[in-house]
């Protein structure tokens, strides 16, 4: 602790570590699970800062598991390889070109740098895509549209865009057993082996739900789920979701994030959350604070 300090500041602190004394006890021994995504990946300072509140966790005898995108990365590839790329309904059309540098930049770049950053840290993150261990089994996405005076709906190809099929923890159990901080990259497999390139917040709920997290925390780049004024909406019950898509509140690109909580409570997760991780030590703040920051969906 700093010399200068007042003992004003220094009981501040220790009121701090009191307030948060009955969530080490409430998540000691439980899984956390963590999408990473958004500026949080990009900005040097919040990098640290995450890794920093990831270690922190494990050492109060909380385990994190951590699933991460990286659109702008792979975009940033694409463009520099000259690879057209589009987009269907918010979702990456991915040929098999495009999937061989998707799975190259998730799990040789972005994955290996979470991992490094960690580890950089003090703590011991080991990598994964969906492949290792059956971990992430997929089956292809399929999209349907009806077009205006048309009956029959018209099927969109996005290539090896996949949904998850089923999640199989036992690399993760095993990981955990032994220590580790569990990275992994959104990547899955299917039947006949395939490839398949996955939305990281259905990824992150769907793990959540199989290892029966007591969170999920979704990272990004907003306050949460606002209100017709602008205002922090702080709590969303799972039966609320449907009608506040339905009257607006909950709306674009926040729309698959609140579902995907819902769905992973529906699966036994205690709480779902989403938070802005522009914002310093966010997860931190939301777990051991009395106030919390962003919005929490919960049963």
């Amino acid at each position: 602790m700093a010399r200068g300090m007042t003992m004003k500041d220094k009981l501040a602190r220790a009121q701090v570590l009191m307030e948060a004394l009955p969530y080490f006890k409430e998540f000691f021994g439980q899984t956390v699970v963590v999408k990473y995504g958004g500026h949080a990946m990009v900005d040097e300072r919040l990098k640290n800062v995450f890794a920093q509140n990831m270690v922190l966790l494990k050492f109060v005898g909380i385990n994190p598991v951590i699933v991460h995108g990286g659109g702008p990365q792979i975009g940033q590839i694409l463009a520099r390889m000259d690879i057209d790329t589009q987009f269907v309904e918010g979702m990456r059309v991915t040929s098999s070109e495009v999937m061989d540098v998707v799975e190259m930049v998730l799990v040789g770049q972005v994955n290996k740098e979470i991992v490094g950053l960690i580890n950089h840290h003090d703590g011991r993150a080991v990598g994964l895509s969906g492949k290792d261990g059956g971990l992430i089994r997929a089956r292809k996405m399929e999209i349907t549209r009806t077009t205006p005076g048309s009956d029959v709906p018209e099927i969109i190809d996005i290539g090896q865009v996949g949904q998850v099929e089923a999640i199989h923890p036992g690399v993760i159990d095993a990981l955990q057993a032994r220590g580790f901080i569990p990275i992994i990259a959104p990547v899955g497999v299917g039947a006949m082996g395939e490839t398949y390139n996955i939305n990281a917040d259905l990824v992150a709920g769907e793990v959540a739900a199989a290892l029966r997290a007591v969170k999920l925390v979704l990272l990004t780049d907003t306050a949460g789920v606002l209100d017709p004024d602008g205002a922090l909406v702080s709590t969303i019950a799972r039966a609320q979701v449907e009608d506040l898509i339905a009257d607006g509140t909950i709306g674009g690109g926040m729309i698959p994030k609140v579902r995907c909580c819902a769905q992973a409570v529906v699966g036994g997760v205690a709480k779902a959350h989403i938070i802005d991780g522009r914002v310093p030590n966010a997860v931190l703040l939301e777990m051991f604070t009395d106030s919390g920051v962003g919005t929490e969906i919960v049963r």
